[in-house]
């Protein structure tokens, strides 16, 4: 009881562990990460794959369909045939009286595609909650035969369920009504006269379970169910959630009187997935199994887990490892027993017999006592360290075996997150690095799933939308001997003779790689020298110079050298990177962007920053001392000193080492100066650099362009003055039509007038003035 509330304690408490985020991050058909893609327009819900023999075909279990996919190029996935498989009207109609969603739950969602053998397949669906399976001849591509399929697929389009054919005869885990309340394990198609076996019902062996995956022991002849479910052992807390592992016998017959028909090898125990000093992680959603090195014992086969927590309030997921030889000795073991009357799990029981394969012929009270004890006394411990994730919630995992160059064996996870990122990572001795991170969708996904082809070097992930395609390796992409060595990734390096980072199958030669620790001379002399890139500006403009981390953990740190330098220079380094300035007699020069990751540094861009000869600008020149002598100045994203800029974006920090800098970034934002950015560009963008004056050699000057504004003023007074005339004219010939002055009416006219406005006389304002 301690001990339980001691886990109950725990529950309360949230992870501490922390992990660094993915080195890489790569967008969807993002060109540095290309994915091959497959979808039909008509077909939805593509989530059910298997891989041929061959890896040249991959079926997929759709809606109404099974498709037949050419996957025989790596780079390209073609449908070569469709076969269409769906509800009748009757079984729709039933479906639509019975559901919320017609148009979703009343299709076939075909939940199982196994192989019977070389010429036939076995299918088997949801079929509007009216579960049918099928054989379909690959050959003639037609459908052999069609019946009743309850217990062998689930009725729900979307719950999950486990399903394999060994020997031409069915063993699947799944539920067996409309509502998914009745869980069972059962074996179908039985060969050699023997009868479908499944659990006995008499008692509740499982308990709302959801299985996600099974696997075969092909020496002890076992097969391992793994789900989750609610574990009645814990009475002190309701709907406990517990990860499990279930095995039967592959030949298991049933009792001769009890358990006729039924499991007598059926047992089950608990899989620990839990941290130091933190609560369990006990919500399994995915497993695994990788099969051992050829020739190795077959008790070293592995099983990669994903387990969530139900008490996490974030996103979060570990990873565990559990071993074949683990799990063998558990069910050798002792076991608890059921109580009679009160159905209670009480302390293990000595049997050794219980477990075992071979009961068929045991006597009742031995077949009897088998059925009560079914729990197993010791839970499954994983080996090696327990992997926690932060903020990422995992649903599906794969992984492959690989030999780097120095002759060892890694695995490499691929892990599907529930946003739709793929990330691969590598396990050490006490971390799990993420190498890299692929989307692979945007939008949630209803249901998905994964298959790995280690032949082909491909992971398939298998969506409501469509079958997506993804190189398990994508070397070139890491452009420098650095990057390639810093990726630590066990399926590439680096050739001196190529001086390029590819894959070890195929490189022909000895490949560079650092996997654990790095040295700093794993590219000595092989790095290239980055060249200076010309970047021409008028003074007073602002500058803008790009810098792109080569990966999610490197560092930026930007460097100037030049031989005039002035000591009250301002920098503005951005969150992304980029560094900004304005142009200035004091600020032209060679400019590096390094990065730095693991103590190892690398210029990962450079740029000449020269002014532009244009007259345009001469007129504005930098009024402040420039203190000559060379100098050589660090800016750094790490404790800048900071000048709070009204209207500076939020993710900008700007870096001063005077007093006057704030008037100076006053000053330039009053100026209304343009501000050129400066990125790094392909060839076809390189005279973007140029200097402006060698792109218009015919540039006009000041000169020509005050006489030009002189012209066109004169010709304004010009027109104004004659205007004005021929307006005064108009009013004095109809001042005299009124009154004409005579000598005779003593009249007097003045002919001295001095005219002081050239507008009308009614439009005269104050400062017009008539004399008289």
């Amino acid at each position: 009881m301690a001990s339980s509330l001691a886990l109950l304690f725990l529950s309360l408490l949230g992870s501490t562990c922390a992990l660094l985020p993915p080195r890489i991050s790569f967008l969807l058909n993002s060109p540095e990460r290309p994915l091959v893609h497959f979808n039909l327009t008509d077909v939805s819900n593509t989530a059910t794959l298997l891989l041929s023999n061959d890896s040249s075909t991959l079926y997929v279990g759709a809606s109404n369909a099974i498709l037949l996919l050419n996957v025989s190029q790596s780079d390209v996935i073609s449908l070569r045939h469709k076969v269409t498989w769906s509800p009748s009207k009757v079984d729709r109609g039933d479906c639509a009286y019975k559901v919320q969603d017609p148009k979703v739950d009343c299709q076939n969602f075909v939940h199982v595609v196994q192989r019977v053998n070389s010429t036939h397949l076995y299918v088997c669906g949801s079929n509007a909650y009216n579960p049918q399976q099928a054989f379909i001849d690959v050959e003639r591509l037609s459908v052999v035969q069609q019946d009743e399929a309850r217990g062998r697929c689930p009725f729900s389009p979307f719950e999950r369920s486990s399903a394999v054919m060994i020997d031409q005869e069915l063993f699947a885990a799944t539920t067996t009504d409309f509502k998914g309340k009745n869980p069972q394990i059962s074996r179908f198609l039985s060969k050699d006269g023997r009868p479908d076996i499944s659990l006995d019902s008499s008692i509740s062996l499982l308990e709302d379970p959801r299985f996600v995956s099974v696997s075969v022991d092909p020496v002890g002849q076992k097969l391992y169910f793994f789900f989750s479910e609610i574990g009645k052992e814990f009475s002190f807390v309701d709907q406990i959630q517990i990860p499990r592992v279930a095995q039967v016998c592959k030949d298991d017959i049933g009792g001769q009187r009890i358990l006729q028909k039924k499991w007598t090898s059926f047992a089950k125990s608990a899989l620990l997935c839990q941290p130091p000093e933190q609560p369990p992680f006990n919500i399994l959603e995915d497993m695994f199994t990788l099969q051992p090195p050829e020739g190795a014992d077959a008790s070293e086969t592995l099983f990669y887990g994903v387990f969530t927590s139900q008490w996490s309030r974030r996103p979060e997921s570990a990873v565990c490892t559990f071993r074949l030889k683990d799990i063998r000795d558990v069910f050798a073991g002792t076991f608890k027993t059921l109580e009679k009357g009160t159905y209670q799990l009480k302390p293990p029981a000595g049997r050794q017999y219980l477990g075992q394969c071979g009961l068929s012929n045991s006597s009742d009270s031995e077949l009897s006592e088998a059925k009560m004890n079914y729990l197993t006394g010791r839970n499954v411990k994983p080996v090696g360290p327990v992997f926690v994730f932060p903020e990422q919630k995992y649903s599906r995992v794969v992984v492959m075996k690989t030999t780097a160059a120095n002759s060892q064996q890694y695995d490499v996870l691929f892990l599907l997150t529930e946003s739709g990122f793929l990330h691969k990572a590598v396990p050490s001795d006490q971390d799990l690095r993420v190498v890299e991170e692929i989307q692979v969708f945007r939008e949630p996904q209803r249901v998905k799933s994964m298959i790995l082809s280690s032949s082909k070097g491909l992971v398939y992930v298998g969506t409501s939308e469509g079958v997506t395609a993804v190189p398990v390796a994508q070397c070139p992409s890491y452009r420098s001997c650095r990057q390639c060595i810093l990726a630590r990734d066990p399926l590439c390096g680096w050739s001196p003779t190529r001086r390029t980072c590819t894959g070890l199958d195929g490189a022909g030669d000895s490949v560079v790689q650092s996997l654990d620790s790095i040295k700093g001379d794993e590219c000595q002399p092989a790095e290239r020298i980055l060249q200076h890139q010309d970047v021409f500006v008028q003074l007073n403009e602002v500058v803008t110079l790009q810098c792109v981390k080569p990966s999610n953990l490197a560092t930026l740190r930007w460097s100037f050298a030049d031989a005039a330098v002035q000591s009250d220079r301002l920098f503005i380094q951005a969150a992304n990177g980029s560094l900004c300035f304005l142009a200035s007699a004091g600020t032209f020069g060679i400019y590096r962007c390094q990065a730095e990751e693991d103590g190892l540094m690398e210029v990962v861009a450079s740029y000449n920053v020269r002014q532009a000869s244009s007259p345009r600008h001469l007129s504005k020149v930098n009024r402040d001392p420039v203190t000559p002598g060379p100098e050589k100045r660090s800016v750094e994203t790490e404790d800048p000193a900071v000048i709070p800029v009204s209207d500076a974006p939020e993710d900008e920090t700007f870096i001063t080492n005077d007093s006057d800098a704030e008037e100076r970034v006053t000053q330039a934002k009053g100026d209304a100066f343009s501000v050129q950015e400066i990125v790094p560009t392909s060839r076809k963008d390189s005279r973007s650099m140029k200097n402006p004056a060698e792109e218009a050699p015919t540039q006009r000057s000041y000169h020509s362009e005050l006489v030009v504004v002189s012209l066109l003023l004169a010709a304004c007074v010009l027109i104004l003055v004659l205007g004005a005339v021929r307006i005064w004219g108009r009013r004095s010939a109809g001042s005299g039509s009124d009154r004409l002055p005579s000598a005779d009416d003593g009249t007097k006219t003045n002919t001295s007038m001095e005219i002081h406005s050239l507008s009308a006389a009614e439009d005269a304002g104050p400062d017009q003035t008539i004399i008289p």
